[in-house]
Parts: structure tokens; C-alpha cells; sequence
């Protein structure tokens, strides 16, 4: 699948810093970069166009549509549209820590009822991306305290051991959502209008990466940006990272030295301070390995 849309310098640059830790090395004629994001290739042309190529394309490109249409026409017709999604009870999963080297990967599944809103409304609950962690650790107690959840914690040790060329991040992801909300669902035999999950496969690939499961959770409907429209998902995303930061702090202490979080170059320098001082195994237990992280801090040791 091939998606084209054109941007302007405002998304030009907030998709050139996004992508930075995801860029191919070759230089193309005409190309201001390539990058690499799970299933799908992303070229920018100096022309402002950028090509979404790969079996996710359109919910990659549709990412930065969102980004185009924010004008406050397209909120309020937006809002409207999902507001069926919001004022619900529903049923919400989030992930946290996919684009970090270190740390684990969390999902957590969250029930929300119409009676809850106001407080979570109070609370500000949303994206945890755009929440400071400060904030984090006090909103996901309250949260907790609240509302039903179930939470699983991938390390990294177990995420190497899983990831292959046929098991890549996008299926793990799939059956870590689909663990918490079966397990959410039927554990707490909750009554519910949606089950709703941010969109990062289409629909048919995300049970196709679901095949080989035994327990399957159906009836998701799936929208990006689904932190912002479902209080369900914001509050996944939030305990997903409470917990993230607190496996995090656990890592830190472990090997008595402060990690980065994300996958810049501030974490090739940490990775090559955790193998002098621990060697390559360590890496291996603490560090996502197909990242491209591993290859630059490995190419660098002085053995």
C-alpha cells in the first residue's frame, strides 16, 4: 500500500525530528529523508510530498493528516464525530515503551463507565505523552483507585527472546493488547458499549497478527489518536506509564547508573557504559536489540 499527502514546513519539521532516530543511512537524490517505522517506509521529498509505503501505510500517513486538519473547524467536527467514543462506558488499552531502547514494553487495559468522566475529566486524564512524568506519578494512583484495569510488562529480556522477522513489534503489541482486554473483560464480566484500541494495525492484520492465540478479544473498534477521544485508552496510557517509570527507576538502580529514556544518541553513549562496565549480555537484558542503537554502540566497543 502506497499513501501520498503533501505537508506543510510547520509538520515538515515535526516529522523530520520524529523520525530522526528512524532514518536509513542512504542518501537519495531529491529525498530529505527515509525512515523505517515497523511495517512501513516513509520518504520525504524536498517537494513536501512524503510517501507512506508498507501494509500500515494509511494509519501512519493518517497520523500526520490529523496533524494537517487541526484547525479549529476540523476539532469541532472532530469532537462531534467521536463523541459517541467518549461520553460510553467503555473498554480501553494503551501500550508505553515501544520506542524506548531501555525499559519494558507496559499495556494496560482500562474499563471506564459514563460516571466516571467527571473525575477523570478533573484529574486531566489523556495522552500520557503529553503528561509530564511528575504528574504521571500522582494522576495513575488516583486512576487506579478508580477504575478496573489490567496491566502486563514485557522486559526486554523476554521482548528479545520474542522478536523475530516474522514476530515484529506490531504483533507483539497486538497480542499484549488483546491479553489485558480478554483478561479485563472476562475476569470482571463487564457490560460495555465499545472496546476501543489506538489504531496502530489495520483491523484484518491486527487478528491476523492474533492467528496462532487461543483467546481472542473481538468487536475492537480501532481510531487513531484514540488517547485523546477515549477516556478508557488515556487512562491505559497513563497507568501503562506509571508503571513504565517505575521498571524504569528499578533498571537504573539495578546497574547503579542513570538510562535515557527514548532512543537517541544520548542512549548509544549509555549502552556503551553499560557493556564496559557489564558487558554485551547485560545490553541484551536491559536494551531492545533489533534497535538500531545496538548496532552503533556494539561498532564502537574496543574489545
Amino acid at each position: 500500500m502506497n499513501i501520498v499527502i503533501k505537508v506543510n514546513d510547520e509538520i515538515k519539521e515535526k516529522m523530520i525530528e520524529y523520525y530522526k532516530d528512524k532514518k536509513r543511512d542512504k542518501v537519495i537524490p531529491y529525498v530529505v529523508f527515509q525512515a523505517q517505522e515497523e511495517d512501513t517506509v516513509i520518504t520525504m521529498y524536498e517537494s513536501g510530498k512524503v510517501m507512506f509505503q508498507g501494509t500500515s501505510a494509511d494509519v501512519d500517513a493518517a497520523m500526520w493528516g490529523v496533524a494537517l486538519e487541526n484547525t479549529e473547524e476540523k476539532k469541532e467536527e472532530n469532537k462531534k464525530k467521536n463523541e459517541k467514543y467518549y461520553y460510553c462506558n467503555a473498554v480501553g488499552s494503551d501500550e508505553v515503551g515501544t520506542g524506548d531502547y531501555f525499559g519494558p514494553i507496559v499495556v494496560t487495559a482500562c474499563y471506564v463507565s459514563k460516571e466516571d468522566i467527571p473525575f477523570l475529566e478533573k484529574l486531566g486524564v489523556g495522552d500520557s505523552k503529553k503528561i509530564d512524568d511528575e504528574r504521571i506519578k500522582k494522576m495513575a494512583p488516583e486512576i487506579a483507585k478508580r477504575v478496573k484495569y489490567r496491566s502486563v510488562i514485557l522486559n526486554n529480556k523476554e521482548y528479545n527472546e520474542k522478536y523475530t522477522k516474522e514476530i515484529n513489534m506490531n504483533k507483539i503489541k497486538a497480542i499484549l493488547h488483546n491479553k489485558v482486554l480478554y483478561q479485563l473483560i472476562t475476569e470482571e464480566n463487564l457490560t460495555y458499549d465499545y472496546v476501543i484500541i489506538d489504531e496502530f494495525a489495520r483491523e484484518a492484520r491486527y487478528y491476523e497478527y492474533l492467528s496462532e492465540q487461543k483467546n481472542i478479544q473481538k468487536g475492537i473498534t480501532f481510531i487513531t489518536k484514540a488517547e485523546d477521544i477515549s477516556p478508557a485508552v488515556g487512562c491505559g496510557s497513563i497507568i501503562s506509564r506509571y508503571i513504565f517509570l517505575k521498571e524504569f527507576d528499578k533498571i537504573c538502580d539495578e546497574i547503579h547508573m542513570p538510562l535515557p529514556k527514548g532512543a537517541g544518541k544520548e542512549v548509544d553513549t549509555a549502552g556503551e557504559e553499560v557493556v564496559e562496565k557489564y558487558g554485551e549480555e547485560k545490553l541484551k537484558e536491559i536494551a531492545k536489540t533489533n534497535f538500531k542503537n545496538t548496532e552503533r554502540i556494539l561498532h564502537t566497543m574496543i574489545y
